[in-house]
């Protein structure tokens, strides 16, 4: 069996607040400018900002004489006008994204957090349950990878498994419920039978406490 592609690994979504504060800031840009007082607008009530509330009124006084000019007549104001249209779609286009952040600030709640790491153990999860059944099908193959070898180069990613028959002693000992004592005995055990089939053979074998085995059976392999 050859080894299957890696999962694509989680990453964080966009928060609502960041898609909205894009929104906001591409306002000025479709309106060709005409927006940009509007927009600020609605900044400076949603942060409550005098100096954005300015903003606002300096981008409201300017389209107003650019709507003068373009509505004169005159051959002059019409040139100028459009002149000052086009500054004024510029500055209020990078006027926005200049400030968006400030605007409409990125949120990064607990719970998205919580929610992302979630998602990555899921993910590492998965990795480990491939792994595996790579190994079951393959053991050559899986020795060749070296799944359970964080203690040696490889490509290969096995979600954080952990070859209890091959790896060295502190690798054993990083595990998750793992003492020395612990480590000690399986390290003399296998070294006087050539290795475990399981964690359930290791337990008896290596006198490994009941309550530790659930934790250890997640992250272990046990390839001969």
């Amino acid at each position: 069996m050859p080894p299957q592609p890696p999962l694509p690994s989680p990453v964080p979504a966009i928060t609502p607040q960041t898609a909205r504060g894009v929104l906001w800031a591409f306002v000025p840009f479709v309106t060709l400018g005409f927006g940009t007082p509007l927009s600020f607008l609605y900044a400076a009530v949603r942060r409550r900002s005098l100096a954005l509330g300015g903003t606002a009124a300096g981008y409201g006084a300017g389209t107003a004489a650019v709507l003068m000019m373009l509505q004169s007549g005159n051959p002059f104001f019409l040139v100028f006008g459009s002149f000052m249209m086009l500054l004024l779609w510029i500055a209020g286009t990078g006027h926005a994204f200049a400030v968006r952040s400030s605007v409409f600030p990125r949120e990064n709640p607990g719970h998205a957090l919580n929610e992302h790491a979630i998602e990555v153990a899921k993910y590492r999860r998965s990795l480990r349950e491939q792994a595996r059944a790579l190994a079951a099908e393959d053991p050559a193959l899986a020795r060749e990878l070296r799944i359970g070898r964080p203690d040696s180069p490889r490509a290969y990613d096995d979600g954080g498994l952990v070859d209890v028959n091959h790896v060295p002693r502190e690798i054993l000992e990083a595990l998750p419920g793992m003492t020395p004592e612990i480590a000690d005995r399986i390290v003399r055990r296998r070294g006087e039978t050539g290795g475990f089939v399981s964690v359930e053979e290791m337990a008896v074998d290596a006198d490994v406490p009941p309550d530790v085995l659930p934790q250890l059976a997640d992250f272990t392999i046990f390839l001969r």
